[in-house]
């Protein structure tokens, strides 16, 4: 259906015509594994838009997006210009569901914010504080786009200045107000800038190797401080008016941008220095197990030891276009095998990789994996040695699940699970797979650890004396729990910084941790007798997982080993401790005083004004004035697309045509509405001149329907000019010719998602395709050229009869195909269609579409596609349908219809064959072999890594193809119409996300008087 839409607007293809092109659909599907009973939320700026379920949350949120309303309004002196909407979702797994955002949402979006309607759409993140950071986040997104102006809706005119805008511009700026200037996330990715010599200069800010999130937020905190805080309205309504950020800086700071960012290296350097002489470049101590790299694997994440500490599981990209848990020697460092395989098996939705870690069983034979699979949380526990599934349990009404561990007698679980958009700490008993809830409140409980005797659990939490939204700042700290009583003990570490992933000594006495009391996160441990903790790490950069709260640190059951995730040269290296229990506690470095979490300058101009001053004050949910009611969907126009008028004269006169698409869409994008319109002034009657059509599409439930209606003319023309006579005058006689093929049709679709890979597609529709034709004859006088008569007359087509068809059609999709930015990398394809046309011609349409992709030795791809198309039936030859063409460049390279001349067209098709060389392209059915072996040349997952550099691929091809006709078929079915091969190689090239152009250099093997020639297509490789 989403194809449904656009094809409507575009009206491009002939009813009469089917080729195999239309039905080369594939893609992953968006499923939407429910339906949520919206309703509204109304404060004084804000329409909440949530389901009951959460619904005490999302008062929770109103609270948060009017105090920040407050906050950012005086910061950026501005009002919105109207009420902000704003889509809230119980769990990440159900934000992926929305149909406000088009697209598949990947787990690392943690929030949206679009500028069609100025939606906010975004999932409660379980822990309030990182809800509360990421609706301040997506707020400043919908003030930026105010402030910038919603711009018109025709689609490429005056659309917001602020959309041209970079990435660090827009999405630092989100950070620094939501945040503020002190972040021992973002300084810690500046500290290892610094030692790593990769500051980056003002243009290579605009490169996304550097994470515009973190490096902006830093830039934005450095202007503030030494401009002040009323520099950043400024700075934005300047580059909202010229959606040039150099323009801005120039215009508001009075200094060019490389002298700005010249003063902020400076700076940053000088602010890294003395916390650089205090601390280690890398741990002391300890060995590099899995440092990033080629062969070590990307993005290494979430480490988790063994029982006794051989072994590791750990997430990584060691591929490089998924993120899988991997089986690693702890010894060693060497990768084994993958334990999941997300990237082509639907199974798992999720792997939680950001927020959550592996669990080893007591006898290190198992593996508990929380995930989500099929729409719900599950905890799937795994056999290690062969990867096998043994149990898995769904949790419908969780959202998510996070940090399994099991107990020491491996009979139950605990976990972390987010409900209702709060998260708590539960229990599982594996034998009667029933669960139990330890805690139920408004707190944050994640990270659960069980104890070596069983009798606690430790667990990370924001609990103090205050409600959540009543706190001025939010501290992460650890407390243990009893399993069978649920009695709660806070533990004092430090009084400032977070507390997070507590690991237990293997005796029980002690808690490993990371905390950043300096603003740097390191590892301490804590000794649960009594005394101060003791630090284990000194580290400059930090000890780090992908977010703040990520796990990072592992200690293996018996003591023996300590794993922990650092940041080093801008990714995620694990680092091992052998024995930590025996490990002396380090001196801790006097570099609080050295600000380490406060972004540079240290000397701040006006610290008190915007972001940097405390929160308002806090605002109570009860005392929100608030009102509620359910979601009543209406339709407002998204925007205006292939809108135009055109003006053409030549010897058949004057014509003026023009046309608009109109986009239309609820406020959850469920229901989906396109209209156009077109005409032209070609002549004749007018409504055979009109193109027009209606499409609409519910994608409200996991069946996805829609229907379109449309008229659409093609029109041709013709002229010719001969002398005639007019009462004994002899005149100029002007003739006009024109032919309207105009086709009517409605259709229906339907589709099913069974996951993310395989549906099954539904049609139905009617087409009437009639043919007008009429002359317009002018008489002029030649010698003044004064026109003596003009008459239309209607032409009489005998051999063109009105053509009513009927279709009835399904289809079966699967596409679990890795797209590897030219060309599918890995996975399999398959499109299996039958379409029955009944009416003036009777037929049936069948499509058999096979494409498999395999990486036999990286990162080299060889793909094979089988592909049949063909008409069956009484009518399957009729003259009224064009014949299928084998030529195409998306099924046979060296046979387009450019490159044949006349003689070869009329040239013999060869020994055994019936008709000319090109005869042997054209039929009724055909059947296409490709073989491709594709070798990445640039790109992120190039034979040169080079991620800043647009994909290009080189493949070497054969091809094998036939068309044939009932009474003429090919060799391989007994007939004598021989197959046409070619080969060659392929260069592809992404066109910056627009295209991809492909370069053929193709030898045709069954054209004897053609040899190697070029040919070029816009399209990606099958």
């Amino acid at each position: 259906m989403r194809s449904l839409l656009h094809a409507l607007a575009a009206a491009l293809a002939l009813a009469a015509t089917a080729a195999p092109a239309a039905a080369q659909y594939f893609g992953q599907n968006k499923v939407r594994y429910r339906s949520f009973d919206f309703r509204i939320l109304k404060t004084g700026h804000f329409d909440i838009y949530y389901y009951p379920v959460e619904e005490k949350s999302a008062r929770e949120v109103a609270v948060m997006a009017e105090r920040w309303y407050e906050r950012l309004s005086k910061s950026l002196h501005h009002e919105l210009s109207r009420r902000q909407p704003l889509i809230l979702y119980a769990s990440h797994p159900e934000f992926e569901q929305t149909n406000a955002i088009p697209g598949n949402l990947g787990e690392g979006t943690g929030g949206v914010t679009e500028f069609l309607k100025r939606r906010i759409v975004l999932p409660l993140a379980g822990p309030l504080a990182e809800t509360d950071h990421v609706v301040g986040h997506e707020l400043v997104h919908a003030f930026q786009f105010d402030i910038g102006g919603q711009g018109s809706p025709v689609a490429g005119v005056g659309s917001p200045a602020v959309l041209r805008l970079p990435l660090w511009f827009m999405e630092g700026m989100a950070e620094y107000l939501s945040i503020g200037p002190s972040d021992p996330n973002t300084a810690m990715w500046m500290r290892d800038a610094v030692h790593a010599r990769d500051l980056p200069g003002y243009n290579k800010l605009y490169n996304p190797r550097y994470f515009p999130y973190r490096f902006g937020q830093a830039l934005w905190a450095y202007i503030a401080g030494r401009w002040g805080e009323g520099t950043v309205a400024r700075l934005l309504g300047a580059a909202a008016v010229s959606g040039d950020a150099s323009v801005a800086i120039r215009s508001v700071l009075g200094t060019s941008p490389d002298s700005l960012i010249l003063g902020w290296q400076q700076d940053t350097r000088s602010w890294t220095a003395p916390i650089a002489a205090a601390t280690d470049s890398a741990p002391r101590d300890a060995h590099a197990l899995v440092v990033s790299g080629k062969d070590r694997g990307h993005l290494n994440l979430s480490p988790s030891l063994s029982p006794d500490g051989r072994q590791m599981v750990l997430f990584s990209a060691k591929n490089r276009y998924s993120i899988e848990l991997y089986l690693v020697d702890a010894e060693t460092g060497r990768f084994g095998r993958p334990i999941t395989k997300t990237a082509v098996d639907p199974h798992f939705q999720s792997l939680e990789f950001i927020n959550s870690a592996g669990a080893w069983s007591p006898d290190g034979k198992r593996l508990a994996l929380a995930a989500v699979s099929g729409g719900h949380a599950v905890l799937t526990v795994m056999d290690v040695a062969s990867g096998r599934r043994e149990k898995e349990v769904r949790f419908k009404d969780l959202g998510e699940i996070l940090g399994p561990t099991w107990s020491p007698d491996g009979k139950r679980i605990a976990f972390s699970a987010l409900r209702c958009g709060v998260t708590d700490l539960w229990l599982l008993d594996l034998e009667t797979a029933k669960s139990r809830r330890l805690t139920d409140d408004s707190w944050t409980e994640i990270e659960p650890a069980w104890s070596p005797r069983g009798d606690r659990i430790a667990f990370v939490t924001d609990r103090t004396s205050a409600p959540p939204l009543e706190q001025a700042t939010v501290r992460y700290t650890l407390a243990l729990i009893d399993p069978e009583t649920a009695a709660i003990d806070t533990l004092h570490g430090f009084d400032r910084g977070k507390h997070i992933d507590p690991q237990w000594s293997a005796d029980g006495s002690s808690l490993y941790f990371v905390s950043d009391p300096d603003g740097i996160s390191n590892i301490y441990r804590l000794r649960l007798e009594g005394g101060a903790p003791e630090r284990i790490t000194n580290l400059l950069t930090g000890v780090s997982g992908l977010t703040p709260l990520g796990p990072t640190l592992s200690v293996s059951r018996d003591g023996s080993r300590m794993a922990f995730t650092t940041f080093e040269g801008g990714n995620f290296n694990v680092y091992t401790i052998a024995a930590p229990d025996a490990r002396p506690a380090v001196a801790a470095p006097p570099i609080a005083a050295l600000e380490a979490a406060l972004l540079p300058p240290l000397e701040r101009t006006h610290p008190a004004e915007g972001p940097t001053a405390e929160r308002p004050a806090p605002i109570r949910a009860d005392t929100l004035r608030v009102q509620s009611g359910p979601y009543r969907a209406g339709l407002s126009l998204d925007y205006v697309g292939q809108a135009g008028v055109g003006i053409g004269a030549g010897t058949s006169g004057l014509s003026v045509g023009g046309g608009a698409a109109l986009y239309w869409s609820d406020m959850l994008g469920n229901h989906n509405l396109v209209t156009f319109l077109q005409s032209s002034s070609t002549g004749g009657n007018p409504l055979y001149n009109l193109a027009g059509g209606v499409g609409y599409e519910n994608a409200k439930s996991r069946w996805s329907w829609g229907g379109s209606a449309s008229q659409i003319p093609y029109i041709s023309t013709g002229f010719t000019l001969d002398d005639s006579l007019l009462n004994g005058e002899l005149v100029d006689r002007y003739r006009s010719y024109r032919f309207w093929q105009i086709e009517r049709s409605a259709e229906a679709d339907f589709t099913y998602p069974f996951d993310r890979f395989r549906r099954v597609e539904f049609s139905t529709g009617l087409r009437n395709i009639s043919f007008k034709s009429e002359v317009q004859t002018q008489l002029v006088r030649r010698t003044t050229g004064e026109l003596l008569s003009d008459q239309t007359t209607k032409v009489t087509l005998d051999s063109l009869n009105t053509l009513n068809l009927g279709s009835v059609g399904s289809a079966l999709v699967y596409d679990s195909a890795v797209f590897g930015g030219t060309s599918p990398i890995l996975g399999q394809s398959y499109r299996l269609g039958v379409t029955s046309i009944f009416g003036t011609i009777n037929f049936e349409e069948i499509l058999v579409d096979y494409r498999r992709y395999g990486m036999p030795l990286r990162p080299i791809t060889l793909a094979g596609r089988v592909l049949h198309y063909g008409r069956y039936g009484p009518g399957d030859e009729s003259n009224e349908l064009q014949d299928l063409f084998l030529g195409y460049a998306s099924l046979i390279r060296g046979y387009n219809d450019a490159s044949f001349s006349s003689s070869e067209r009329a040239a013999s098709g060869g020994v055994g064959s019936q008709g000319s060389l090109y005869d042997r392209l054209l039929g009724s059915k055909l059947a296409v072999v490709n073989l491709e072996a594709r070798v990445p040349l640039l790109g992120a997952l190039g034979v040169i890594p080079s991620g800043g550099f647009i994909p290009v691929e080189l493949a070497p091809f054969f091809d094998v193809g036939s068309a044939w006709l009932d009474q003429d078929k090919p060799t391989f079915l007994g007939g004598p119409r021989r197959v046409v091969t070619s080969h060659g190689v392929a260069l592809r090239v992404n066109l910056f996300g627009f295209a991809v152009g492909e370069l053929d250099f193709v030898h045709p093997n069954d054209r004897p008087g053609r040899g190697w020639y070029w040919q070029f297509a816009l399209q990606p490789g099958f």
